[in-house]
Order: C-alpha cells, then sequence, then structure tokens
C-alpha cells in the first residue's frame, strides 16, 4: 500500500469518527458508557473474527503477543474514558479536546519509539490544534470534568497510537489485531455494565440504531482501517489525518443536529484540511529508533 493511500484510508476513518460524534452522544440516552462501549466493541469484534481466516498460518514473531496485549489495553482504556467523557462535555469541546492527540502523539512517539518529529510534521500539528480550536469557536463552556476526561483521552490514544504503529510495522496481522482489540475491550466492559450498569434487552434495543453506527462504522470500519493503514505510514502522521474527524464532526452536526459553521469555524476547517494536504504531501519515511552506538 501507498502512503497516498494509506493516507487517504486515515481519512475515510476520520470521516466514520466524524458523523459517528453525533451517535456517540446520543447512545447516552440509553446506556451507560461502559454498556456502549461493549456493544459497540462487540459488534465490530463479531464483524472482524470471520476476516481473521485471511490471516490464518502466519507466524507470529517473538514478543506478539505481549505487544498485542499492550496495544488491546491501551485501545480498551482510550475508547472508555472518551465515551465517559461525553457524559459531562459539548460534543465540540469533546472533538476540540480528544484532537489535541495530533500534539501528544509526536512528542510520544519521540520518547518511546525515538520516532524523531520533523519540522513540517510539527508545523502540520500546530497547524491542526489551531485549526479544531477555531473549528469549535473555542472552549466557551466551563471547564468541566468531561473535559479533563476527554483530555485524559487524548493522551491514551497517543500512546495507542505509538503502540499501534510498533506492533502494526513489527508484526503485522491487521485483522487479527482489530479483532483483539474489538474483543477485548467488550471483555472488559459487557460485565460491568451488566453488574454496575443499566445494559439490558430493552436498553440495547433503544439505542438500536446508535449501536449500529457507533459498531459499524465508528469502531469496526473506522479503528479497522486505522489499524491496516498504521503499518503504512508514522504514528504522527497518522494522528495529523485522523484529526479530520473534527471537521467531519462539525459536518455531521449541520445534516443531522440542524448546526451550521461560523465563519471562524469555516477558517479552522480549511486550516486543518491544509495540514492534512501539507503532510500528505511529504515524504512519509518512517522513522526508526534510533540505535545506541
Amino acid at each position: 500500500m501507498s502512503k497516498l493511500q494509506a493516507n487517504c484510508l486515515l481519512l475515510l476513518a476520520a470521516a466514520f469518527w466524524g458523523f459517528g460524534n453525533v451517535a456517540q452522544k446520543t447512545v447516552l440516552d440509553h446506556l451507560d458508557p461502559l454498556s456502549a462501549v461493549g456493544m459497540r466493541c462487540l459488534i465490530a469484534g463479531l464483524m472482524a473474527v470471520p476476516l481473521t481466516m485471511l490471516e490464518w498460518g502466519g507466524k507470529f514473531g517473538p514478543g506478539y503477543w505481549m505487544s498485542l496485549i499492550k496495544v488491546s489495553i491501551l485501545f480498551s482504556i482510550s475508547i472508555i474514558i472518551q465515551q465517559v467523557s461525553y457524559l459531562d462535555t459539548s460534543v465540540t469541546n469533546a472533538s476540540f479536546l480528544v484532537s489535541t492527540a495530533t500534539v501528544m502523539t509526536p512528542l510520544a512517539a519521540w520518547f518511546l519509539v525515538g520516532e524523531r518529529p520533523t519540522a513540517i510534521g510539527g508545523l502540520a500539528a500546530a497547524m491542526t490544534l489551531a485549526g479544531v480550536l477555531l473549528l469549535s469557536g473555542g472552549l466557551t463552556a466551563s471547564f468541566s470534568q468531561g473535559d479533563l476526561a476527554a483530555i485524559l483521552s487524548a493522551a491514551c490514544c497517543a500512546l495507542w497510537m505509538v503502540e499501534l504503529g510498533r506492533h502494526m510495522q513489527t508484526h503485522g496481522a491487521p485483522v487479527a489485531t482489530a479483532a483483539a482489540q474489538f474483543l477485548g475491550a467488550a471483555v472488559i466492559t459487557l460485565p460491568l455494565g451488566f453488574l454496575q450498569g443499566n445494559l439490558s434487552l430493552a436498553a440495547i434495543s433503544d439505542a438500536g440504531p446508535e449501536l449500529a453506527v457507533l459498531g459499524i462504522f465508528s469502531t469496526g470500519a473506522a479503528f479497522g482501517i486505522q489499524t491496516l493503514a498504521q503499518r503504512f505510514t508514522s504514528a504522527s502522521h497518522a494522528a495529523v489525518i485522523v484529526s479530520a474527524e473534527s471537521v467531519f464532526g462539525a459536518v455531521g452536526a449541520a445534516i443531522f443536529l440542524g448546526e451550521r459553521l461560523s465563519p471562524t469555524g469555516a477558517v479552522g476547517a480549511a486550516v486543518v484540511f491544509g495540514s492534512i494536504t501539507l503532510l500528505s504531501l511529504t515524504t512519509d519515511k518512517i522513522s526508526k529508533p534510533a540505535v545506541a552506538d
């Protein structure tokens, strides 16, 4: 797969996430956060499992299982905290704050795997952060616990993206990796949702449309696409591309909720796409960790 194809796939994943933001908020009208995460991940996992037969017979190198467990745990933590944040923050604030992973990811990649940020990559990350802030209109509401949870989710997402990139570039098997992440999160959250939340057949039925959007598109398709694409691009570049989620989220809000972008928001959307275009046109050689002499 070429770098351009990988970036296009990541942009598609961002579209699925962005349009799914509305469902991520409204699903909480029917289910608690743990149950919502568990059901969307169960749906995604059931989608991915049959496709794992395409990778049967592959040999996994040393450290595969520990790496897979680490990636799956970070994925679960990130998606759980993000869903919890929607209890006490707006979709606009959550979209901006989660997108701060764009800046956190290059730093995490630098410290964890020695992937040094390039000047253009740093410029693109800064442009993206500024664009998303303009798009959101700024954090005009009071800072809440939900906002703090969204920031924590962004930090966990940055760590996950770095570990996912390292895992994919070392071991491959994107379908098995995606299935393990989805089913791992479902195994963690569904029992807790049943014991401490409001998980029931009636609640699942009421949340059916939202769960279909979240499970099929925002989880199964989007995270599956990202898992595949990160074998062919760096975590830092991927973070900038998927930050377009905030732009697609604004479009989704306009279509489904009747919201309209302000002139400032339109400028912000243009800046985000400008940063993505800038990064997409650069040479994307995945940096390797520095080796000590």
